[in-house]
């Protein structure tokens, strides 16, 4: 990823789940289609860090 892009992914991203409040419809629809299994593998290694390294810390 660009890193020069992160800025309109995040502005985006909260776009979307502003967007998500007015119609909760449309808002599920496109977490629907965002959610894709490297996510979910992102999403669940990066949790299991955070932990490894927030119980190593204490």
């Amino acid at each position: 990823m660009n890193l020069g892009k992160v800025g309109d992914v995040v502005v985006g991203t909260a776009g979307d789940v502003a967007g998500s409040v007015v119609d909760p419809k449309a808002g599920l629809g496109k977490l629907r289609s965002a959610i894709t299994p490297r996510a979910v593998v992102l999403l669940g290694g990066g949790l299991l860090l955070g932990y490894l390294v927030a119980r190593r810390r204490s």
